[in-house]
This record gives C-alpha cells, structure tokens and sequence, in this order.
C-alpha cells in the first residue's frame, strides 16, 4: 500500500469545504476544486455593490408607490362632490416658490458631491447645509399651503379629489422630511468621521433619493397643479 501524503490529504479537505457545492474543474483528470462561495473571485459581490443594488431597489419601490398615489390622483381629480376644485385649491405663486426652493437644492446637492468628489470638507459641508435649509423652506411652504387650506375647510375628507391631492403632496413632503433629517446624519459624519468609503457610499445613497425626489416633484407639479388647474 502506498503512502498517504498527509499534508497533501488535509488541503484538499480544506479546500472540498470552501466549495461546498463543488464549483471546481477538473484538471489533468482528477477534481481541482477552486475557492467556493465566499472566498475569492467565486465569492459575493463587494458590500458597495450589495449596498447600491439595495438602494436602488428600494428606489424603485418607491417610485412604484408614487405611481400607486399617481394613479389615483388620476382617478379622483374630478372627483369633488361639489367641493373645491384644483382651480381653487391651488396658490401657484406659493407652488413656485416651492418649486424653486427644491430644484435649487437638487443643484446645491450636486456641487456638494462634486466637492466630496475632490474631498473639500468644507465645501462639502456647506452645499449640504444650505441643500438642507432649502428643503427646509420647501416643507415650511408646503405645511403652510396644508394649514392654509385646512382653515378654509378644504379637508382631505371633503372628497375624493381632495383625499387624493393631500394623500399625493403629502407623501412627497413627507420623504422630504425624512430626507432632511438624513441630511442632518450626514453632515455630522462627515464633520466627525471624514470622508472614509462607507461614508461616501452613503453620500451617493442620499444624492441618488433627494434627486429622485426631485424628479417625482417635477411630476406633481405638472400633473397636480399645471395640468390640474387647465383642466
């Protein structure tokens, strides 16, 4: 009988356990088992990869349920019961306002990544700031137009237009909120821990949702108020 080359024995044991599911080759007609699941270039994708396919998934749950409060908005809109229609429900030069507040923000918070980009901290820190003081006043307004309405009995329960108008506006201001309070998070981790990688990873989570907020705004805004108005 042969001799056993131990050592040789125990790293092809080793090596039988990293590939659980035999992902080897077979070379020169005998099992070449190569490192499996969770070891090298076999092993899961990189935790930036896994944190920005989450994060994009979760963005577009989100525009999924956008279009849900979209689509009833579409549904409801002539839906008054003798209220108050669009026409008069809606302040445009508030709705202006608001609306130039939050693009201008979506600008401040791309030239904050921009100065990220060339680890400026300082620079970084104001654009954030005053892309911060921005949805701020956006959601000062908004609260304002609500509390506005409200006082003139224009309430969610008074119709179905009514219900989805407030349900829509408020689910977007809503995340703005969130938003900002994310924004806060960040401008003290910066201040305090630097530009380390999981910190610019998150900055380009929050640059990707206040841009897609953004955008959502910019249908609301020509569905809700232009397109509701004309109608």
């Amino acid at each position: 009988m042969s001799q056993i080359d131990l050592p040789a024995t125990i790293e092809a044991i080793r090596r039988i356990r990293e590939d659980p599911h035999r992902l080897g080759h077979r070379a020169h007609g005998r099992e070449a088992p190569v490192e499996g699941t969770g070891h090298g270039a076999t092993g899961p994708a990189h935790k930036r990869i896994l944190v920005g396919y989450g994060f994009w998934i979760f963005l577009l749950s989100d525009i999924v349920m956008f279009s849900c409060f979209f689509a009833t908005f579409a549904v409801q809109h002539g839906a008054t019961a003798g209220g108050p229609t669009a026409g008069q429900v809606v302040e445009m030069p508030r709705v202006a306002l608001e609306t130039g507040a939050l693009l201008l923000s979506s600008y401040t918070c791309g030239l904050s990544f921009a100065a990220t980009n060339a680890r400026n901290k300082l620079w970084t820190q104001i654009f954030l700031l005053i892309t911060g003081l921005l949805g701020l006043a956006f959601v000062g307004m908004e609260l304002q137009e609500f509390i506005s309405l409200a006082a003139r009995g224009i309430t969610p329960q008074r119709s179905g237009f009514l219900t989805s108008f407030f349900g829509l506006v408020g689910l977007h201001g809503l995340h703005v909120t969130v938003a900002g309070m994310w924004l806060a998070t960040m401008i003290a981790q910066v201040q305090l821990k630097g530009f380390r990688p999981e910190i610019i990873h998150r900055l380009i989570c929050f640059n990707l949702f206040w841009h897609a907020l953004d955008i959502v705004w910019i249908g609301i805004f020509t569905i809700v108020y232009l397109m509701g108005i004309g109608a």
